[in-house]
């Protein structure tokens, strides 16, 4: 049981993959301007990480060695798609403005490497949840980057207003500089050296 909580936690924070193993950068970096598309994102690779995993780990001892990175691109690619449909048939507005992004997680480092990494040596439990923990990892920083580029970009969240009228009134103006890409990075760099200064065990490692 601890072994399986481990799978879980560990992405969330000793050994996430955007903070730590810094993979994904690119959608920090693309999709955070608003909430509400982070969110989409987020939900969308969890579902196809989760699913992935646990294709591949069925599929693990069928699948020849050589072909192993086509069958998992396929894998990927299939669920990708039907993530896409569901969009499409339920959240048309996301989906078009996820369409190219959505179509990128085939490509995402966290689910190629999970699948390479993990889901071909194990069982098809263990397989879903670390699948899940890393997408959860994903995910949370995804939502934390976007959360503040929209809240301090625009003064809104989920495409409401959230900075009452009498803060501007008091001369509060919103932040541009935060809805371009670099403060993206920049804010994933701040959550980074906060993550670091409190946890000794990753700045052992760095």
């Amino acid at each position: 049981m601890s072994k399986n909580k481990v799978l879980l936690t560990d992405p969330l924070d000793d050994n996430n993959p955007i903070t730590v193993q810094v993979l994904g950068i690119c959608s920090a970096l693309a999709i955070t301007v608003q909430l509400k598309a982070a969110i989409v994102m987020s939900l969308s690779v969890i579902a196809v990480m989760a699913a992935s995993n646990v294709i591949i780990s069925i599929l693990r001892d069928l699948i020849p060695n050589r072909i192993r990175i086509i069958v998992q691109l396929v894998v990927v690619a299939s669920m990708v798609v039907l993530v896409d449909q569901v969009l499409r048939a339920y959240a048309y507005d996301v989906s078009k403005e996820l369409s190219i992004f959505i179509g990128l997680i085939i490509t995402n480092c966290i689910v190629m490497g999970r699948l390479e990494a993990f889901a071909l040596g194990n069982g098809v439990w263990r397989s879903f949840l670390d699948g899940v923990g890393n997408a959860f990892g994903y995910a949370w920083i995804l939502i934390l980057v976007a959360f503040f580029r929209e809240l301090l970009g625009s003064g809104k969240l989920l495409g409401i207003q959230a900075i009452p009228d009498f803060i501007y009134e008091m001369g509060y103006v919103d932040n541009g500089l935060m809805l371009l890409s670099p403060m993206a990075l920049i804010t994933v760099g701040l959550i980074i050296w906060v993550q670091r200064s409190r946890n000794r065990k990753l700045i052992e490692q760095g």
